[in-house]
């Protein structure tokens, strides 16, 4: 057992940096839109529709599957349902 302690889980279970930081940024902007999504209160269905995908993609989405889902592809869902995405770019601590 180790007493190591980590910023984060991605820094954790990721094998570099810049994959814990892409990570990062996946998990944070599916989440902004998963809660988009229910404060829409829309069906998968609707939220489809919406995104122009198929309603077992949105399923894939709010199931957390991260892995099935690119920076830019989530950048493009946001912006498709009316949200306005910006990075913050800082040195490392």
């Amino acid at each position: 057992m180790s007493d190591e302690t980590f910023a984060s889980v991605w820094d954790a279970i990721e094998d570099t940096p810049a994959e814990a930081e892409n990570m990062k940024l996946r998990s944070t902007l599916m989440m902004a839109l998963e809660q988009h999504i229910r404060v829409k209160g829309w069906t998968q269905a609707e939220t489809a529709l919406q995104l122009g995908v198929t309603q077992p993609r949105v399923s894939d989405l709010l199931r957390g599957k991260i892995n099935l889902f690119a920076l830019d592809t989530l950048v493009n869902m946001l912006v498709a349902v009316g949200l306005h995405v910006e990075v913050h770019v800082r040195e490392a601590a």
